[in-house]
């Protein structure tokens, strides 16, 4: 069976680039109905936090990538960690290095000024022959792996094909630190190996692990995954994404108001793409999915595109799903709308207009909230001789039937008995009732809103309209 994974550092907000790798992972496995795999690599200690945690299991959950097991913690297995390096270590695959971190500053400066790749020279490293001198009082040592001095590893990635690196450029990494902590490079490999994963999907800036982990794998007598590096996500300006570009942490989206369908979509269109389709479901991408597909090349990230690819799943979302979305962002605009049936009916009206939830939010406090039309546009849109005409619509407002097609008949019969054009009444309407001259149409947010909200605004905005008129 498939097993594919996702093992994200608990050090900060889940990114922009790690969420494409957990969607990649995640519909590879979806794909060929294998397993997703969730785990927590936290080991490095001074920066992992709960919060981080926390925000990781947040923003897949609001992406809908959910996992078949797990989340494990690389932190609740260091007695396995121990075991398996144990082992290494009676089987003469790793030593105890005693080097201190001054000492390898010196090697490594030296190196430097001869021209050579910094890397550990292998004073430790013990050897047929080889003596080596007695370990040096209270210097607490690292393990480290000892990887072979000749042939090469070769892997087929993927994405990037086949990719050979001779072992003489491999230097013996530390697999586990001084606290007894292990590397990445060790923990990662003992966590494959023991969740049974058989194909690694994640970005390409660990394509230069995968020789030493495999290293690893070999010496343990482990199966060896699959490997497929996905090319890192780039700004505009070609540099590496960074948060100079805008929002890169998936749940600052969501507080952006964006639809989480909307986020995977575009994701999936970075480095990726099936044809000329820009717009697809989940469902179409887990069918359509092929790792190899995957671009060579860094994707851009085009936030501008993102934007559209949201307007266009807005249009489509159930209104009543978007109610319950936009209400915090109305809250926080101060405006409490329970028990206000119409909601989902006027964002029917205003949907249309918008390219996020946050974006609705703004297009429908007007209806919550009655704001005076600015003095100088109410004098440009209503002239004294027009007063009269808005008097008789008031009046007729209070009787007439409640219903869009028949208010929209007395707004032309209002404009046609006082010799005026449409536009005359319907734009100074919305001033009087609105504070504005862009509403969807006003036949159908008079009928939303109701016979008494309508009749409660246009008295309340009279003695304003009058003033600045006359």
């Amino acid at each position: 069976m498939v097993r594919t994974r996702f093992a994200p550092s608990p050090t900060g907000y889940l990114h922009i680039g790690g969420a494409r790798t957990a969607l990649f992972s995640w519909a590879y496995a979806r794909k060929l109905g294998g397993e997703f795999i969730l785990r927590i690599e936290d080991t490095d200690q001074e920066r992992s936090t709960q919060a981080s945690v926390q925000a990781i299991l947040d923003g897949m959950a609001w992406l809908g990538l959910d996992w078949d097991e797990g989340p494990y913690y690389q932190m609740q297995r260091m007695e396995r960690y121990k075991t398996v390096v144990d082992q290494l270590l009676e089987e003469g695959k790793a030593y105890y290095c005693y080097a201190s971190k001054e000492e390898l500053d010196v090697m490594r400066e030296a190196q430097k000024a001869r021209g050579e790749k910094p890397r550990y020279d292998g004073r430790w490293r013990p050897e047929p022959g080889k003596t080596l001198p007695p370990p040096p009082a209270g210097v607490t040592p690292v393990i480290r792996f000892k990887t072979p001095l000749d042939g090469e590893i070769t892997f087929n990635d993927q994405i990037k094909g086949p990719i050979t690196v001779a072992n003489a450029e491999l230097d013996d990494l530390v697999i586990v630190r001084g606290d007894g902590i292990p590397t990445y490079n060790f923990g990662v490999v003992v966590d494959d190996w023991d969740m049974g994963i058989t194909h690694v999907i994640r970005g390409d800036d660990h394509v230069n692990n995968t020789p030493r982990q495999i290293n690893i794998l070999k010496a343990l007598g482990a199966p060896i995954p699959t490997y497929a590096h996905v090319p890192m996500i780039l700004g505009q300006d070609g540099e590496r994404l960074s948060k100079r570009h805008g929002a890169v942490s998936v749940l600052q989206y969501r507080e952006e108001g964006f639809l989480p369908e909307a986020l995977l979509n575009y994701l999936a269109r970075l480095g990726w793409g099936h044809g000329d389709d820009e717009k697809f479901s989940l469902a179409q991408f887990v069918e359509w999915f092929e790792v190899p597909q995957v671009s060579h090349s860094a994707a851009r990230f085009d936030g501008s595109k993102l934007t559209w690819l949201n307007q266009q799943y807005l249009k489509e979302a159930d209104n009543s799903r978007l109610a319950e979305l936009v209400q915090p962002f109305l809250v926080a605009q101060g405006i409490d709308t329970t028990g206000r049936g119409e909601l989902p009916g006027l964002i029917a009206l205003v949907k249309e207009r918008v390219s996020t939830v946050e974006e609705l939010a703004d297009g429908l406090h007007i209806y919550f909230r009655q704001t005076l039309a600015a003095v100088d546009e109410l004098r440009a849109k209503l002239t004294r001789s027009a007063l009269p005409a808005f008097e008789a619509l008031r009046n007729a407002l209070e009787t007439v039937d409640w219903q869009a097609p028949v208010l929209g008949q007395l707004l032309k019969d209002t404009a046609q008995a006082h010799g005026l054009k449409m536009g005359q009444v319907g734009m100074p309407l919305r001033l009087i009732l609105f504070g504005t001259a862009q509403t969807p149409s006003i036949d159908q947010v008079l009928a939303l809103l109701g016979r008494e909200e309508i009749l409660r605004r246009f008295d309340g905005a009279w003695p304003h309209v009058q003033a600045v008129v006359e």
